[in-house]
């Protein structure tokens, strides 16, 4: 995966209206107020871009299931006595978690339930703001409660609600908000030189860059300059990220951060790199990326962290929370910095960790993925923690709570940073789904783009532009277009005729004069690739997909016992497969790859509502392979990958066979990492 960093390297500039009778100004939505470096991708409000297709599908059973109703399923914790309810529960990140993923779903849906279900959250805590500007529970509860908790006023859970404030506002354009975080931030002006970050918890230490990014959305409003030194306070008293991986080792060594630290944190020094722009916070990201990967990368995007790092075996779990902050993550790294190799990583993440993590109803979930996972049953592995030997069977509750809070944001944000606007008032298609955006162009013209595909199933991607000011004929904008940097050669069209494109990891823009139901059609060719992973196995990859040997599964209900913990809740799901998983890959000419691998397409299933599951996996690749006789199970896992050095292993004299991979997005048991024999 590449990691180099065009910071900035696209030449934006800003086209006149050209005669037309659009609002001018500099950019059609405000990007960053000085001394902040402009940014070259501008977020649009909450609700501007909508979910189309399958991934429409995907919200609507977000909807349906437990994002929807986390309250009822988790009263304990999400219910009335939550105490950023006002109530004597919970005071910590789970409520505040819930609510940072249901209020994006609930106005990308426009649904009128899901948002009267945010609204308490954001009263209560718009309320709770004291006359020095403190805001939320802050109370340290007796055993009577059920609570102890001695750090209730602790830095860290409000920066999870000033998420939320600052999605509230995007949606409503709610002014109390402005009032609010700025009396908050004097607050912590104020306050954090004698109740520092890691007063009572090392999570705020860590998470910082949460409160800080608000800090710099506020200042984009207001301007107030005690704002910026408030994140230099902010960014001392945080968790030298910058210096760590500069440093060399903190990445090579198991144990030596928290994995949900670690992907909330990497954006750190990119965050703050827009008030100081100096080029060490851009190498820092970079660098940490590349030793992510190397010590520590599995082939779905994610890393060996079960919870803590734990090395690049691809047994070692990956948790929920990492996934779904790590693309946080990276959408706001690619906003700043207008990287394109952020979208890839992005993508990976999105179309392959993520639906295999969650059932398709949305309601269960697994705490730990596994790269190679060919059992997911309840047992204690060799993670760096083991809840009950829960971590990867499928429930709302097992393993650890923290990830059924916090699984929502996943989808919805990534639906809200598909499309973003430019500085060159236009728009940008930056990550790509079924989808359609309704925003300013061209100096203050409202348009529509439709953009429709079955991608990441497919290769062809059509936008139809539609203006939404009936007195207009026709808009001038330009409409910037990533090439995926694993697309050697993308083909682009307007209208039919061929546009010039760009190369893979760039840009393309069409700046032109846009009419009503004008079409851009692109296309993004995908050739089978392999990659090298741990034990110098390969992952099968096409386009922005990562394919996995395709396994039975059978899914088994279990109660749990009587007397057990009450946290897990009621029931879990194990699954298990009758089928062989101990293959390798017979050695292929990596000079010719393709030709060693057979594609084939269901167009039916492409065109299916929903395509995350074996049943209905529209992409299938054939490989050729031989069992591994000594490859077996080890501790309920596959055991120790056999290594595939350059004169790879023999599987002796078993014969060839014909193995099917499909999208590691559709599987639930797999193996993604393949040994290579003769």
């Amino acid at each position: 995966m590449r990691h180099e960093y065009l910071l900035l390297s696209l030449i934006l500039v800003v086209s006149p209206c050209l005669g037309h009778a659009c609002r001018g100004g500099e950019g059609d939505y405000p990007n960053n107020r000085a001394p902040l470096v402009r940014k070259p991708f501008v977020e649009l409000p909450l609700g501007s871009v909508k979910a189309r297709g399958w991934l429409l599908e995907m919200l609507r059973r977000q909807q349906a299931g437990a994002t929807g109703r986390m309250d009822v399923l988790y009263p304990q914790v999400m219910g009335p006595r939550n105490g950023w309810l006002g109530g004597d529960g919970d005071q910590w990140e789970r409520g505040p978690y819930w609510i940072d993923g249901l209020l994006p779903l609930a106005y990308i849906l426009d649904d009128e339930a899901l948002k009267a279900k945010t609204r308490p959250w954001v009263e209560w805590a718009l309320a709770s703001q004291q006359d020095d500007g403190f805001f939320g529970p802050a109370r340290d509860y007796g055993p009577e409660s059920g609570l102890q908790r001695k750090n209730a006023a602790d830095w860290w859970p409000r920066m999870v609600v000033l998420k939320i404030l600052q999605q509230h506002h995007s949606a409503t354009g709610d002014p109390r908000v402005v009032a609010f975080m700025t009396k908050y931030f004097r607050y912590q002006l104020k306050t954090l030189p004698e109740r520092p970050l890691g007063k009572w918890t090392f999570w705020a230490e860590y998470r910082v860059c949460d409160n800080l990014q608000a800090v710099y959305w506020l200042y984009n409003i207001t301007g107030d300059g005690f704002l910026l030194e408030l994140a230099d306070l902010l960014h001392r008293q945080g968790y030298d990220f910058t210096g760590a991986f500069l440093a060399g080792d903190i990445l090579s060594r198991v144990g030596s951060i928290h994995g949900v630290n670690l992907a909330q944190g990497i954006k750190e020094p990119v965050i703050y790199y827009q008030q100081h722009p100096e080029k060490k916070y851009i190498d820092a990201v970079k660098k940490a990326f590349a030793d992510l990967r190397r010590f520590n990368g599995q082939a779905q995007g994610m890393y060996g962290g079960d919870e803590a790092l734990h090395g690049a075996n691809p047994t070692q779990g990956s948790e929920l929370c990492s996934a779904v902050e790590l693309m946080y993550s990276l959408e706001t790294m690619l906003g700043i910095t207008g990287d394109m190799a952020f979208a890839d990583h992005l993508e990976r993440i999105a179309f392959n960790a993520l639906p295999a993590q969650v059932t398709d109803d949305f309601m269960h979930k697994q705490y730990f993925q596994q790269a190679n996972q060919v059992m997911a049953t309840r047992h204690v592995r060799n993670f760096n923690v083991n809840n009950d030997a829960t971590d990867i069977v499928f429930g709302l509750l097992t393993g650890y709570p923290c990830c059924a809070s916090n699984m929502h944001q996943g989808w919805p944000k990534l639906t809200q940073n598909l499309w973003h606007a430019t500085p060159d008032n236009g728009l940008a298609a930056l990550v790509y789904s079924p989808s359609e955006v309704s925003a300013r162009v061209g100096g203050g013209c409202r348009i529509k783009i439709i953009e429709d595909t079955y991608y990441p199933m497919d290769d062809k991607i059509r936008f139809s532009v539609w203006i939404e000011d009936g007195t207009r004929d026709e808009i001038t904008f330009p409409l910037h277009l990533r090439i995926p940097g694993w697309c050697k050669k993308a083909g682009l069209t307007v209208n039919g005729r061929p546009e010039s494109s760009a190369r893979a990891g760039e840009i393309a823009v069409i700046r032109r004069a846009w009419k009503n139901g004008d079409v851009v059609e692109l296309s993004l060719p995908m050739e089978v690739s392999v990659s090298t992973w741990y034990e110098n196995s390969v992952a099968v990859e096409r386009g922005p997909l990562v394919y996995a040997l395709r396994m039975r599964e059978q899914w088994t209900e279990r109660p749990f016992p009587p007397g057990e913990s009450p946290r897990f809740g009621d029931m879990y799901y194990e699954v298990t497969s009758p089928d062989k998983w101990n293959y390798g890959i017979i050695n292929f000419d990596r000079k010719k790859t393709a030709m060693h691998f057979e594609v084939a397409v269901d167009p039916s299933r492409q065109k299916a509502g929903y395509f995350w599951n074996l049943e209905n996996a529209p992409v299938q690749i054939k490989a050729r392979a031989r069992e591994i006789p000594h490859w077996s199970l080890y501790n309920e896992m596959s055991g120790p990958i056999p290594h595939s050095g350059g004169n790879p292993g023999s599987a002796g004299k078993l014969p060839e066979e014909e193995i099917i991979l499909v999208p590691y997005g559709c599987t639930t048991l797999r193996i993604s990492q393949f040994p290579v024999v003769r």
